[in-house]
């Protein structure tokens, strides 16, 4: 059976590391915060407080024995890319690593990370993709103070287009749905018009979703 590692414990990585030991893999977490250690230590097989950017902490975890590694340390890019060479240069089969855009996935491709994912883009456009299934999406929180919400189309936004209501620049939310009862566009454009009773599908910080929907 497989063994993993997951690499940073904030939301994405315990998730993937509860998720994994549930279905009865092993599976080692590693988080320079003591509290998350203790937090997740009775739900996973192994829980260590080290520094992921320590070469010989790594080495003495014997990180070179798992099979895949996840590197999901979220806000310091620098330990994100040295933890996931140092990984790879100690022989971890397979790493893959949480990035927060494509020009920080190039830089983690270059130093021999295996699959780069994106949870914060991928989830938008799953849950676009999602949204033609019975199923109804209401709010889905992606990282702390980020959300995806819907939102019912104000009087003071319908009979604009996307680009006039220019809900980027006045909320700093995006829009990456709009829908009704007729149809589901999963892919806005500029130019696309809002309807009145239409329900928009947008992404962003809690606060501008807030103004959004006072809007």
């Amino acid at each position: 059976m497989k063994q993993f590692m997951v690499v940073g414990l904030g939301r994405f990585g315990s998730s993937v590391a509860t998720t994994l030991a549930s279905k009865g893999y092993d599976v080692l977490v590693v988080d320079s915060d003591a509290d998350k250690v203790q937090e997740i230590s009775g739900l996973v097989t192994h829980a260590v407080q080290a520094d992921a950017t320590d070469e010989d902490a790594l080495k003495t975890l014997g990180v070179n024995n798992f099979d895949i590694a996840i590197v999901s340390i979220g806000t310091n890019i620098h330990a994100n890319i040295l933890a996931t060479l140092i990984l790879k240069e100690q022989g971890v089969k397979y790493v893959v690593v949480k990035a927060q855009d494509t020009l920080h996935g190039k830089l983690l491709t270059k130093v021999g990370a295996d699959k780069i994912v994106y949870p914060e883009r991928d989830m938008g456009v799953r849950v676009a993709n999602n949204l033609v299934s019975a199923n109804v999406l209401d709010y889905i929180e992606l990282a702390p103070g980020y959300s995806i919400a819907e939102v019912v189309a104000s009087d003071k936004l319908s009979g604009k287009s996307l680009a006039e209501t220019d809900i980027r620049g006045k909320f700093g939310v995006n829009v990456i749905a709009i829908k009704n009862e007729h149809k589901v566009n999963v892919s806005p454009e500029a130019t696309d018009a809002i309807e009145p009773g239409d329900i928009l599908v947008v992404m962003g910080h809690e606060d501008g979703l807030r103004l959004l929907k006072e809007y």
